[in-house]
This record gives structure tokens, sequence and C-alpha cells, in this order.
């Protein structure tokens, strides 16, 4: 998809791996109304004519907060039943940039992100360091049992049951089920012309080890320059080996291809050939902007001057019981 628009220009998404068989129509409907809750809270920073970074938080907060996505209060399980939360942004004029990882009672981890690349020297903090740091800033840490939800734990102990039975044949289970789709993402342009990504997600379900994705790597889950801005969400080993999210700036940026082409290039060619899959959202200074994913649907949305908001979930409506 490539689409021209006048800005001011919010686009975002609700993470990839989407599939009809999982996903209930009520379900549906709740994601579709939490699209739109964050893009008019995006486009209202914008058409109050406030920078693109202010739209990207407003946006990624209200996703952060709903429950059908895999970031903040709907964040996934760890293997040992925990919620480990990453988050980035950054700004594609200034270049500035931050990010955090593993955190486990930051509400909104994406206004932590905003303040460790605006309060800080740094630009990534992870775990207990991050946590002392947003306390340091005035943050409220919440209690762990806040993110929890029946359906993300449900999640857990499928994966884990499927890690039993594949270890009982003695089999190495690389990642159990849809393990490691989910996150949110926005990207903004404001009436300045400048242009902002962010990303927040939960992970992987039954992660180990301290594991962190592709979304808090600036680079590989999220970039902004001057003329390009890129959020994506799939299998994150694979996002952070290609740095998926500067490549197709990159090809955009110093070979002059359309966002369209870039985008489909990185995430419908080399992350499939590669052995990944997922989905990604991309804009361009020029107000065009691109959705890729390879996945059958992928949360999606976006709302321009007018203050109108669109999302999509599939590639395709699905089929109709004619009987």
């Amino acid at each position: 998809m490539l689409v021209a628009l006048d800005s001011p220009l919010l686009v975002i998404h609700g993470g990839a791996g989407v599939e009809r068989a999982d996903l209930s129509a009520d379900d549906e409907v709740a994601a579709r109304l939490a699209l739109e809750s964050a893009l008019r809270a995006g486009h209202k920073e914008l058409a109050g004519g406030k920078p693109a970074l202010d739209a990207v938080t407003a946006a990624i907060t209200v996703l952060e907060d709903a429950p059908q996505f895999n970031a903040g209060r709907g964040a996934v399980f760890n293997h040992d039943g925990k919620n480990e939360l990453d988050s980035s942004i950054m700004d594609g004029a200034s270049h500035k940039a931050g990010a955090v990882a593993g955190v486990h009672r930051v509400k909104n981890p994406i206004l932590l992100a905003r303040a460790v690349m605006e309060k800080s020297r740094h630009v990534m903090m992870v775990g207990d360091g991050a946590e002392a740091f947003a306390v340091e800033n005035g943050f409220r840490l919440v209690d762990p049992s806040y993110f929890r939800t029946e359906k993300r734990w449900q999640q857990l102990q499928r994966a884990l049951q499927e890690e039993r039975e594949a270890e009982a044949k003695g089999i190495s289970l690389v990642l159990p089920g849809k393990a490691y789709f989910g996150t949110v993402g926005a990207l903004a342009l404001d009436a300045k012309g400048h242009l902002a990504a962010g990303t927040s997600t939960g992970g992987m379900t039954n992660k180990r080890y301290g594991r962190v994705g592709d979304s808090p790597i600036i680079g590989a889950g999220t970039w902004a320059d001057a003329r390009c801005a890129v959020s994506g969400t799939g299998w994150g080993e694979f996002y952070i080996r290609a740095s998926a999210a500067h490549e197709i700036c990159a090809r955009v940026r110093l070979s002059g291809q359309s966002i369209a082409r870039a985008s489909e290039g990185v995430i419908n060619d080399d992350i499939p050939k590669a052995g990944g899959d997922g989905g990604a959202i991309a804009l361009a200074s020029d107000g065009t902007w691109s959705m890729p994913f390879n996945t059958e649907g992928m949360y999606r949305g976006w709302i321009g001057s007018d203050g109108v908001p669109h999302v999509d979930v599939f590639r395709t409506p699905a089929p109709r019981n004619t009987r």
C-alpha cells in the first residue's frame, strides 16, 4: 500500500501475526476501537500544532493501556511468569533516541523511553536501573499484577505445555506456537514536516534469560530520520540481524527508493528469506506510507489532517457465510 496525504499524519500498528481463527468478533471490535482511540489521541496532538514526538507518545500510551495488544497492560509472560517490557522512541529531526528494556513495573514504557532520551545522556537503560531512573524522574511504579491478563496467562500455559511435550520427545523447540508476535508502534509526520517513531512490546511468550528483541533497539525495531520513519513487529531476532528499520530508511535515503518499495523489500523479501516473518509501518516525509506484512493479519491504522481514523486487521475481508 502506498498513500500520499498532506501532513499532519499518524500511522500506527498493534502487531502482526493476527489470525482469524484466534480472533473472536468481540475481540476484533475491541481491538479496532482501541486503534481508533490511539489514532484520535495522536491526532489531537498534531492538530494542536504539537511535534511528531508528542503524537507518537500519545498514541502508543493508549495502545499500552489496551489489553488487546502485546504491550503494557496486555503484555505476554516470560518463562518465569513475569512481564518484561521493552520500548523505544526516536526523533527524526534531531536523531535523538531513548529506549528501555526488561522493565517490570513501568505502566507506560514509551514514556520512560522518552524520558531516557530527554533527561539522560544515554540511549538505552535496562531492568532495575531503568526503573530506578524512572523513580528519580517522578514515575510511579505499578504492581506487576497490573499487567496480567488471563488471555496472556493461558498463552504461557500452552507454550509451557508445548515445551514439555517437545522435551519428552527429545525435540528442541525453537519457538512455541506464535510466541514472537505482538508489539505496538506509531509514526507521525507533523505540520513542520518532522518525523518521529516509537515502538513498545511485551516481547516473546515464554522467553528466557533476559531475552530482548528488536523493539527497543534503535535501527532494528525503531528508526526515524529526516526522510523516513519505521516501526516493526515480528520475529525480533531477524529484525535485529537485518537492522530492519534502519535498512528501510537507508534504501529511501541512499538509493532513492519509494517508501513502499523499500519497506516491502525488507519486510516481505529479506526477512522471510532469512527465516523470519512479521510486518512494519513506514512513513516518508512526503506523506507517503506503507504497511507491509506477511502474516494473515496485522492490526494497523492511520489518520490524516481530516481527523477521520481508518483501521484494518486482515489483508482481505473475511469470507461471508452465504448459506
